[in-house]
């Protein structure tokens, strides 16, 4: 008889009391939660406690060494690592939970993120399925390498891909959208330097194009309407910035 693994689930925070309560209601499968919160100044810890997960206070020094942390705090192995806007549908909890009865055959699993946008789910484009790797053996992997932005998981063997969505509810505004993507922007820029990746007036012009391009004709985003639309602007928006960034640094010039 296969013995059913035990499962934590893991998730940093910071000012989410808006989001918090509806991604560990998703999370009511998992023996053990673990919140590692960053200096919340509304009432996000109180709301993770109330819900039952072990919350922890520390530093944010970087989103893939925050999540790493999270990970070596979990009381099982196997964990599944969420972001506050992010939700376990049902049809994912029962392909996580058919995978958990079989003692998990393979040490990583990833599943589709879908994105909701202005009060719908965008479901093509670079949007989606948008898969991501976030249930797996931390034994045989977890968040490596050295970036700290975009950062992701890999695991040592196979990785499966289950039925159902992540729910990503990212943005709570189009402001929110716009400032956070500038901030993703400027932390890929400053990683990219610091690497010695260089940015011409080709990257600025052409990469932003071709994410547009690629999203809304190549991967059908228009067929999500004007939310496909504007949302592939906006990434383009981000992939412009980026590189004007990076090419700024080069020059030795500020970017904030």
């Amino acid at each position: 008889m296969t013995t059913r693994p035990r499962l934590s689930a893991c998730i940093i925070t910071f000012n989410e009391a808006d989001r918090i309560d509806e991604c560990l209601a998703s999370l009511a499968f998992c023996d053990d939660i673990v919140v590692v919160d960053s200096g919340s100044t509304d009432d996000t810890r109180e709301r993770a406690e109330a819900r039952g997960a072990r919350v922890l206070q520390r530093p944010f020094d970087g989103y893939r060494t925050q999540k790493d942390f999270a990970v070596r705090q979990a009381a099982a192995d196997w964990v599944l690592c969420l972001d506050a806007d992010e939700r376990v549908t049902p049809e994912l909890r029962a392909a996580i939970e058919r995978e958990r009865e079989a003692g998990f055959p393979v040490p990583g699993y990833r599943f589709a993120r879908a994105t909701e946008y202005f009060g719908a789910f965008l479901r093509h484009g670079n949007a989606y399925p948008d898969r991501v790797l976030r249930l797996f053996d931390r034994r045989h992997g977890g968040w490596r390498g050295d970036r700290e932005i975009h950062e992701h998981v890999s695991v040592d063997g196979a990785v499966k891909t289950l039925d159902g969505d992540l729910e990503h509810r990212a943005y709570r505004s189009l402001a929110d959208q716009i400032n956070r993507l500038e901030k993703y922007a400027r932390l890929m820029a400053r990683h990219d330097h610091a690497r010695g990746r260089r940015a011409s007036m080709a990257n600025i012009v052409l990469n932003p194009f071709w994410r547009f391009f690629r999203g809304i004709v190549l991967r059908a985003g228009f067929r999500d309407g004007w939310r496909g639309l504007v949302y592939a602007w906006v990434e383009s928006n981000y992939v412009r910035q980026k590189f004007i960034k990076l090419w700024l640094l080069e020059r030795g010039l500020r970017i904030d």
